[in-house]
């Protein structure tokens, strides 16, 4: 159970990343979810990146709401600060959170029933305000603690464990957070952390509203022959729009190399990074570009994977809404009550 401590013993050879950290530090208690669910590998890829960029784990707020996937941030980084909320509502209390003290950063996690069914509402208002967080959606197309009925996300005509046909439209959360003005948006497979990770990376450090929609099967209710979020079928039909890295700012590397070709690109660690170009004329600054790659992929029964979009100008809810750069809950009655003087300014301005 969730209560089970990990052992405490750590081999003293374990490498610690810049802010002396190693991996174990950024994990939680153990999982309870079903053995191969897609969900742990998310939290695995959660726990690399976080490593990796050499976040302190007190730093990070973590948030969720109701169902497997809101279950996860109990399984990695156990020292961080953490909510769960009740369903469907993550998004509006990590936007009360975010706006109360702006220097932690912020990581929602939630699942399809809980963003795509009850919480469609908050989702929507997160991402056209610019709430920065990185909002992971574990998408699995069922409502696996009840059982394995359709959720929003499952696709038409998809079969479920008992044989059921699914007649329903699926809500597309990657489609919606594009038309919605998210500035980072990807889609990835829980099966692929070469891919994920870097997403993670990315969608961390945004300077907005990033999501990212994660395919994550569900091994004991929708990983059957018929289902569209089977490790198989999505193996199948995955096409992948990008191979990425995420690296944390430094001075700036610069590569100047063609559609399909390779370059080697030495690293500030002195590592080489292959890059190629598999995409010539994709552009992941161009939303209605996105939007359209999608759909035409879509209609081929093909999924997108890689990041999709992205703005890199991109700015967050406090700066729409000029708050002070000093976190709200940090400023005392001085700052919040500046006398009947100030209140009659103000009021006058109004007039």
């Amino acid at each position: 159970m969730t209560y089970i401590a990990k052992p405490p013993l750590r081999h003293p050879t374990l490498e610690r990343n810049r802010v002396g950290y190693t991996r174990r530090d950024y994990e939680g208690k153990i999982s309870t979810l079903c053995a191969g669910c897609g969900h742990d590998s998310i939290s695995a890829a959660i726990i690399q990146a976080c490593w990796e960029l050499d976040i302190e784990p007190h730093r990070v707020a973590k948030l969720s709401g109701i169902g497997c996937s809101s279950k996860t941030p109990d399984y990695f980084l156990g020292a961080s600060h953490g909510f769960n909320t009740v369903h469907g509502r993550m998004p509006s209390v990590l936007t009360g959170a975010n706006l109360a003290n702006r220097e932690l950063l912020y990581l929602g996690v939630s699942g399809d029933g809980d963003s795509a069914s009850i919480g469609l509402g908050q989702f929507a208002h997160a991402m056209r305000r610019g709430v920065r967080m990185a909002y992971i959606v574990e998408n699995n197309g069922v409502y696996g603690l009840t059982k394995g009925q359709f959720s929003a996300t499952a696709d038409q005509g998809s079969k479920s464990k008992k044989g059921v046909i699914n007649s329903d439209s699926p809500v597309d959360l990657v489609g919606l957070a594009l038309q919605l003005g998210a500035t980072f948006v990807a889609r990835a497979f829980s099966g692929n952390k070469e891919q994920l990770v870097p997403l993670v990376k990315g969608a961390l450090q945004h300077g907005g509203a990033a999501f990212i929609d994660v395919i994550s099967p569900c091994v004991a209710f929708n990983n059957h022959p018929g289902s569209t979020k089977s490790y198989d079928y999505v193996r199948e039909h995955n096409e992948s729009v990008s191979r990425i890295d995420f690296i944390t700012g430094r001075e700036e590397i610069t590569a100047d190399y063609g559609p399909g070709e390779a370059v080697d690109v030495r690293q500030h660690d002195g590592t080489l990074l292959r890059l190629r170009s598999l995409h010539a004329g994709y552009d992941p600054t161009d939303r209605g570009q996105a939007m359209a790659y999608m759909q035409e992929h879509q209609a081929r029964g093909e999924v997108v994977t890689g990041l999709l979009y992205v703005d890199p100008l991109a700015t967050d809810l406090h700066t729409a809404l000029n708050t002070s750069d000093r976190p709200l809950n940090v400023l005392g009655e001085p700052d919040l009550c500046p006398g009947a003087a100030a209140l009659q300014k103000l009021n006058a301005s109004l007039r």
